[in-house]
């Protein structure tokens, strides 16, 4: 059975899709309004704590996504925070064993991917942007060159944490401040540059046979704040530092790394030698394959 499989078509699921298909609309609703003030007044009304409002605010939520609570370890909140960044039950997201592979750091929807040339990758079809401005540094960009990218999209309704795609060490983290632009497939083809001024973190690792992996989270509209386990801090528009922070974090495959208190995209930037198993467009759930060791063949 597809676990994305969609019921049929209701009335709800008819409105709601020709209002979020209406590119202008959509654009103007999510974008050409006080980003900043609306995700900072979000911050502050997901954390009430009172399990009436969680329940209404979860309502209206439902009404424009396709919210699935059943894989929830708790079935009630009390906050609506606490529904954004729930924890699934055990066993709920199974993790690829097989080596060779490296997993999906969480449940997405794939988007731009390809590989890096002259320091420079997509964020959608005619969009490009310079590597070295998403990561804040033209070494690292560098360190990159010829590699393989992703971009990795959560929706406002999906599990929102994110895990280690394989045994690996976190040894730094560098925070971007920025923007909240909406990251939505509409969005990156009007705004240039736009995971480039949004809020975001570098996370780099370096897996057990050595290899470098760089795990970007951008944040979004009402998201823009990032928990890292790795880090005693919670990262967010008025924190201002340090930009970056040396750790050492042992993770084993599948370890949950943090989330995001929405929704929003990962960007993965992985050296030659692992090749894309995924293509664009394609939903996948936190632990299935990603990359797998070899050749790369030019998945689109």
């Amino acid at each position: 059975m597809n676990p994305f499989a969609h019921a049929p078509e209701s009335p709800k699921t008819r409105w709601r899709d020709r209002l979020l298909l209406n590119e202008d609309l959509n654009f103007l609703l999510t974008n050409r309004v006080p980003r900043i003030a609306l995700t900072r007044f979000m911050g502050w009304f997901s954390k009430i704590r009172s399990p009436w409002l969680a329940r209404l605010s979860i309502w209206v939520w439902r009404q424009f996504t396709e919210l699935d609570l059943r894989d929830a370890r708790l079935q009630r909140f009390d906050s609506l925070h606490a529904c954004f960044t729930r924890e699934l039950v055990p066993g709920a997201r199974p993790v690829d064993p097989d080596p060779a592979v490296l997993v999906s750091p969480c449940d997405a929807i794939v988007g731009a991917l390809g590989t890096v040339q002259a320091g420079t990758v997509l964020q959608a079809k005619g969009m490009p942007y310079p590597l070295a401005d998403l990561l804040g540094s033209a070494e690292d960009a560098a360190a990159f060159e010829g590699g393989q990218y992703l971009t990795l999209r959560l929706t406002s309704a999906m599990y929102h944490r994110f895990h280690a795609p394989d045994d690996a060490t976190v040894t730094d983290v560098r925070y971007l401040s920025g923007d909240t632009w909406n990251v939505n497939p509409i969005a990156l083809k009007r705004v240039e540059r736009l995971f480039c001024r949004n809020e975001r973190a570098v996370l780099r690792l370096r897996l057990h046979d050595g290899q470098p992996l760089l795990i970007v989270p951008v944040a979004a509209i009402l998201v823009a704040s990032i928990r890292l386990h790795c880090l005693d801090v919670l990262m967010h528009l008025r924190w201002r530092g340090p930009r970056d922070t040396r750790c050492h974090a042992e993770l084993t495959r599948g370890q949950e790394m943090g989330w995001f208190e929405h929704g929003s995209t990962l960007v993965i930037l992985v050296p030659p030698g692992l090749a894309p198993v995924v293509r664009t467009g394609e939903r996948l759930r936190m632990g299935q394959a990603l990359l797998r060791r070899g050749p790369v063949i030019g998945l689109s």
